[in-house]
């Protein structure tokens, strides 16, 4: 050892430095490389092992070759050894700073731990507060914007208002515009949440925000975010039709777009289902009241969550909150995706912009600068994307068309990602998808991924189908209710439909087993297409409403109250419309069917006459009326069931250009 220590301090000083210099940068790479890949989770486990070792057999050479040429002064040996150990050093320090740079992208992708929730206190344009004065707040204590953060904003502000509580926002909005209470506590996102309903179109110009409280709070859901995504898994897609770039994790949100969808690792299959806004459910958080499936926005994410759960029975184990926005910067960094852009079938529509054209207004909703595509399979960017995405008004299945469009978008960006081959896209892809999607994804969960990515790119590359999805319809129908005093138009939905698509995600998630086709029969002379899951199929237990009875018979009211098992009563009331006809009805049309017991009608009765009716309440037995005619359900419901082309007009949209 003596012998070599001397030699060692015989040898060239500068080649000494440079030796031990090159073996402490190497060794620094060596460390931060190893923790690197280590990060990497199930991520090719054999070749991160292959070339750890590589790396530290190389150093133990380096280390025992290099001192040995120093030691004897073959120097040219050494240089060469030591060019290689610097390049090497290089490759790790390059490696580690990409890896590291990939997982903090990753890392920003996941899910946010805290959430910005924003409560605001507004009222209409002209009215101001005083001592009298009288404020609306949710009466549901887990509604984070609509009660918590409205009760600390009153103790904060020292507010002495008297409290008014509502079971819902439509009642509490419809209480504020007839002035029944002076103001109301609402989402910061108020105007997004509620200007799509007609009746509060202009809710962003007819009110103003009076005060605002802002808190992060703790992001939960009732996810499964330790799943990993090599067996079969769920995910909620859902879309924040934004103004803004970015969004906040949690907050409340317009629901107008959901998308449910499973995925099967092993067989590489996916099942799409679109719900469409207007879909009359129980919604989870708002003590299961029925309401618009949108409307479950605008407690959070969790409650959205919940509410499809419970319509499905399906479990979600993860989600993913888009905005719209961000659609157009992720279509541009993908340099555009392929779509077959539906023709419109609105006669209006097709009338006003011609055969072929689709228009919709630009990304910020300016309708002067309108964004117009020619319609089949063409090549879009961000801003035409985003366009196909929103336009309803030109097809007459109005949102259901729209949620269509929109599963192919998915399916279109969803090819183009698997395709990409540059580093640098990738990275700006992850740039764009970190700012737009709010996700439980975990970047565990996420690398877990991995080995089914694989074999999606090796299927692509021999050219084939790397993703089969199964496109679901459910079948819904008209359903005008009555919500908070409003006439809404909703959609009720045919249970039938939604069994045969819940059967369907049974199957790919591995709840069920698939029953096997043993027969198959097809035309020769039609092209064949795959089933569409739901679509076509009807039946099971509808809801019904209360129809509008002013103006009808009395046998009209008592046949339907018959069939429907309701207790009808009846009065009569001086007026100067046609005698014997309904003039009013207690129960406001649209009311659901299974929320009432009874009605009252009252009946016209002629103000001239001097006969005065001794029994001005009458109880109608259901049980013993013998009607003179049949009257039956399905006649009855038929006029919830059908649909007037004009009744979605565009003339009737508030900004559409004429």
């Amino acid at each position: 050892m003596k012998v070599l220590f001397r030699k060692i301090k015989r040898s060239n000083k500068y080649l000494l430095f440079s030796y031990i210099l090159s073996n402490i940068m190497f060794l620094c790479g060596f460390v931060f490389f190893t923790k690197s890949i280590y990060q990497l989770e199930g991520i090719e486990t054999f070749v991160r092992i292959f070339v750890f070792v590589i790396f530290l057999t190389w150093f133990i050479t380096y280390l025992l070759f290099g001192l040995s040429n120093l030691v004897t002064s073959q120097y040219k040996s050494f240089l060469v050894l030591t060019i290689i150990h610097l390049l090497l050093f290089l490759t790790l320090f390059f490696s580690s700073s990409l890896i590291n740079t990939l997982f903090e992208k990753l890392e920003m992708f996941s899910k946010k731990e805290y959430t910005h929730y924003t409560t605001n206190l507004i009222s209409l344009k002209d009215t101001e507060l005083n001592a009298k004065s009288k404020i609306g707040m949710i009466s549901n204590n887990e509604d984070i914007e609509g009660y918590v953060l409205a009760n600390t904003l009153i103790q904060k502000n020292n507010l002495n208002y008297e409290v008014e509580y509502f079971d819902d926002y439509y009642t509490m909005l419809n209480s504020l515009y007839k002035e029944e209470i002076d103001a109301a506590f609402v989402s910061s996102n108020y105007v997004v949440l509620f200007s799509s309903e007609t009746f509060y179109e202009h809710i962003g110009e007819e009110t103003k925000v009076l005060y605002e409280y802002s808190e992060n709070m703790k992001t939960k859901t009732n996810t499964n975010t330790n799943k990993k995504l090599t067996e079969p898994f769920t995910v909620l897609l859902m879309g924040v039709d934004s103004e803004k770039d970015g969004l906040d994790g949690n907050a409340a949100f317009n629901g107008d777009t959901l998308m449910l969808i499973s995925f099967n690792p092993k067989t590489l299959n996916a099942t799409m289902l679109s719900l469409p806004r207007d879909l009359y459910v129980p919604i989870a958080c708002n003590n299961n009241r029925s309401h618009k499936i949108n409307s479950s926005a605008a407690y959070g994410t969790d409650c959205v969550i919940n509410t499809i759960q419970n319509l499905i029975d399906i479990k979600i184990d993860y989600y993913a909150k888009i905005n719209f926005n961000g659609v157009i910067d992720l279509v541009n960094t993908l340099g555009g995706i392929d779509i077959d852009v539906e023709q419109p079938n609105y006669n209006v529509y097709v009338k006003r912009y011609g055969k072929g054209k689709l228009c919709e207004s630009n990304s910020l909703r300016d309708m002067s600068k309108l964004v117009c595509m020619d319609t089949g399979l063409q090549h879009l960017n961000g801003e035409q994307t985003l366009a196909y995405a929103r336009n309803r008004h030109g097809f007459l299945e109005s949102d259901l068309a729209r949620n269509r469009h929109q599963q192919q978008i998915v399916e279109a960006i969803t090819k183009k990602i698997l395709s990409i081959k540059s580093f640098s896209t990738f990275e700006n892809l992850l740039d764009v998808v970190s700012h737009n999607i709010a996700t439980n994804l975990t970047t565990t969960n996420i690398l877990s991924f991995y080995q089914t990515l694989k074999t999606m790119l090796i299927q692509g590359l021999k050219g084939n189908d790397f993703i089969n999805i199964q496109k679901t319809y459910l079948e819904v129908y008209n359903l005008p209710v009555m919500i908070g005093g409003l006439q809404l138009s909703a959609l009720g939905y045919h249970e039938n439909s939604l069994a045969a698509i819940k059967e369907t995600f049974d199957v790919n998630l591995g709840i069920k087993e698939e029953e096997k086709i043993k027969t198959f029969s097809y035309d020769y002379n039609e092209e064949y297409t795959s089933p569409i899951i739901g679509k076509g199929i009807t039946g099971g237990t509808k809801e019904t409403t209360v129809p509008n009875f002013v103006g009808s018979t009395v046998k009209y009211a008592e046949e339907w109250t018959k069939n429907h098992n309701i207790t009808l009563y009846k009065e009569f009331s001086c007026s100067e419309n046609i005698p014997g006809l309904i003039g009013k009805q207690s129960v406001n049309t649209g009311t659901l069917l299974s929320s009432i017991s009874s009605i009252t009608i009252t009946i016209n009765e002629s103000c001239s006459t001097n006969t005065t009716t001794e029994n001005n309440d009458v109880e109608i037995d259901n049980n013993n009326t013998t009607p003179e005619t049949n009257l039956d359900d399905s006649s009855l419901e038929e006029e919830n069931d059908t649909t007037d082309q004009e009744e979605d007009s565009i003339e009737t949209i508030p900004g559409f250009p004429e």
